[in-house]
């Protein structure tokens, strides 16, 4: 059975070649377009993996990545930030006591190779 990664982010260009690059990949794809819609479907889908975009409407990465992290149905699901945000942020998000830090963390634009690589060793393919 195939493993299930959840893409999030509002950037259409970007679901569509996650999405394909992970489905060409092997893997199963759901998408969300903002936090409320990543948090609803990590705990109704329960993905082997999530991609989380941090500037999005509605809700923001950062609080969606809290929310996962506070949720008992969603705490374990291992997440990469996938975001145009620069290399600082990484520091900041990495430094805040109240979350853990992010397993990965990728600037757009992505080595693909590099986040297929690290996408297979967090669901243990």
């Amino acid at each position: 059975m195939a493993k299930k990664i959840l893409v999030v982010d509002d950037e259409p260009d970007v679901l569509t070649y996650l999405t394909t690059l992970f489905s060409d990949n092997g893997f199963d794809v759901m998408t969300a377009n903002n936090g409320k819609e990543c948090f609803d479907k990590a705990r109704n889908e329960k993905p082997d993996l999530i991609t989380l975009d941090i500037t999005m409407p509605e809700e923001s990465g950062v609080r969606a990545f809290k929310e996962l992290q506070e949720d008992s149905l969603t705490e374990n699901i291992p997440v990469i930030i996938i975001t145009g945000i620069t290399s600082e942020f990484k520091k900041f998000i990495s430094t805040r006591k109240q979350v853990k830090p992010p397993l990965a963390y990728f600037e757009k634009p992505i080595d693909r190779d590099l986040l297929i690589a690290k996408v297979k060793e967090l669901v243990g393919v």
